[in-house]
């Protein structure tokens, strides 16, 4: 249940319009419920801004299926990461609401909003065309949590002067997302060039000595940049949350309206950014200051 629906119900009991046995049996199942082999954590939204998140990695489809339900009863927003096509369709026949993002394999409800609202930018950009899927990723849960994205795709340092000129949308954007593979210095580089946050993500796309991301995952620890934090490899989905954290904080300090997309209501007194995670153990994120080069 999010800030604007628990308000109204308060105010409906408070009008008369709903009695108090009514409203406690719309609270009934806040601020968690229990499907016997998971508890499904309705107060998130409250807590943190955003609902429950959904890994669909190694879950059945009745799984993501039972766990999607039971935050639409509540009527919350749904983000299942890690869907691979087959459990994708099966998924979508269940609850014909949620709509598959194939090259980010998510599956969300409600969809993106073509010209979502709220003060602020966060610029995604990914070196190569390999990395656009876990880019996607991020871009599609900043998007979810109400905020303005503007993507910037392949455009890595074996032709930086394809990312020269995107120069006036980095230096506009409250934060970066920067998404790369292979040795992974796009993020040092974008660092340097702009006076925001930088939040580094390494992909596992690569040759041999890559492994597997760790390669670019080691060299973004290690950047020169100071503004530069990490998250985990692939972790595209724990970007966009950041990132979305970062921008609320920054819209909200500017005196800006924060971002209230919806899968995000805020309420107005509402100025401290908070961390949190989605179901099924998504990774936690690393993050870093860098040292002076």
């Amino acid at each position: 249940m999010d800030p604007t629906t628990l308000r109204a119900l308060l105010q409906a009991v408070q009008r008369g319009r709903l009695t108090v046995g009514q409203a406690l049996g719309r609270l009934k199942y806040l601020p968690f419920e229990s499907l016997g082999w998971a508890t499904v954590d309705h107060h998130r939204h409250l807590r943190l801004g955003f609902p429950e998140v959904i890994l669909g990695e190694a879950k059945s489809v009745r799984q993501i299926v039972a766990l999607a339900r039971s935050l639409l009863r509540r009527g919350a927003s749904v983000l299942v990461t890690r869907v691979d096509p087959v459990t994708a369709r099966a998924v979508c026949r269940a609850l014909p609401r949620l709509r598959y993002h194939a090259v980010a394999r998510v599956l969300a409800h409600p969809a993106p909003p073509r010209s979502p609202q709220g003060a602020g930018l966060i610029a995604v950009v990914c070196a190569g065309t390999g990395d656009v899927p876990v880019a996607e990723e991020a871009a599609i849960t900043a998007t979810l949590m109400g905020n303005r994205v503007a993507r910037i795709y392949d455009v890595g340092v074996a032709g930086l002067h394809r990312l020269l000129v995107h120069q006036p949308t980095l230096t506009a954007a409250n934060v970066l997302v920067v998404v790369a593979g292979m040795e992974g210095a796009l993020p040092s580089v974008i660092a340097g060039l702009v006076d925001r946050p930088v939040i580094a993500v390494p992909t596992s796309v690569g040759y041999g000595a890559s492994f597997g991301g760790v390669t670019a995952l080691l060299a973004m620890l290690n950047a020169c940049a100071p503004a530069v934090a990490v998250v985990n490899i692939d972790n595209g989905f724990g970007a966009g949350y950041v990132a979305g954290l970062v921008n609320r904080a920054v819209s909200t300090a500017r005196g800006g309206a924060p971002p209230d997309g919806p899968g995000i209501r805020l309420p107005k007194r509402s100025t401290r950014p908070a961390a949190g995670g989605p179901a099924g153990g998504h990774q936690g994120r690393a993050a870093r200051v860098g040292r002076q080069g």
